[in-house]
C-alpha cells in the first residue's frame, strides 16, 4: 500500500512537472508501457544529453555520459530523497533504470526502483527539454516527468549523494 500511495502522489505531482543497470528498452520484469520514445530520432543539432535539468518536484537533475551511456543524479526540492539513474541514449531517446533513496529511512522501504524513458526536445526559446515517463518496479502505472535544461550550468553528479541535506542535529536539538 505504501508503494501504491507513493506512485499515486508522485504521478499527480509529475503531471504538472517532469523524470542501476543499463537497459536497451523497458527494464526486465517491468510491465509498464511507455507511450513516448518508441523510436529514436536525431538529437537536435548542437545539443547534448550532458547537462543540468530542472523539475519543480525532483529539483536539479545532473546528467553526464559519453557514447550513449548516460548516468544521472537528482535531489528532490523538498530534500526528502535523492535518486540515481543510468541508461542508454540512442539519438534523442534515453531508456534508463532508476533508484530513489529516502533520507532518514533504512531498509527495503527506503528505496524505490523502476525504469523510464526521456525524449530530448527543443522547447520555447530554443532551450533543451526532457519529456519523460517512468514506472515503479512491478507496477503498471506510468508517471510523467518533464525537465528544462539549465543554460550554462555544468553537471556535478558527485554533489548529490546520501549525505543528509539537513545535517546532523546539534546541541539540544536531539529530542
Amino acid at each position: 500500500m505504501k508503494a501504491r500511495a507513493w506512485v499515486c502522489g508522485l504521478g499527480m505531482a509529475l503531471a504538472v512537472a517532469s523524470v542501476g543497470a543499463v537497459v536497451g528498452g523497458c527494464a526486465g520484469g517491468q510491465s509498464a508501457r511507455f507511450s513516448i520514445g518508441l523510436k529514436a530520432g536525431e538529437l537536435p543539432t548542437g545539443q547534448a544529453w550532458e547537462g543540468v535539468y530542472y523539475n519543480p518536484v525532483y529539483g536539479y537533475h545532473h546528467l553526464v555520459g559519453a557514447e550513449g551511456n548516460i548516468a544521472g543524479r537528482w535531489k528532490r526540492t523538498n530534500a526528502s530523497a535523492w535518486g540515481e539513474m543510468s541508461g542508454n541514449a540512442e539519438g534523442n531517446v534515453l531508456h534508463f533504470t532508476w533508484t530513489e533513496h529516502k533520507y532518514g529511512e533504512i531498509g527495503p522501504a527506503s528505496d524505490a526502483q523502476g525504469s523510464g524513458v526521456f525524449v530530448y526536445r527543443m522547447g520555447d526559446n530554443d532551450i533543451g527539454e526532457l519529456d519523460g515517463q517512468y514506472a515503479v518496479k512491478d507496477s503498471d502505472s506510468v508517471g510523467e516527468w518533464h525537465c528544462v535544461k539549465q543554460v550554462g550550468v555544468k553537471p556535478d553528479i558527485n554533489s548529490i549523494n546520501g549525505d543528509n541535506p539537513m545535517g546532523a542535529p546539534q546541541g539540544d536539538q536531539w529530542k
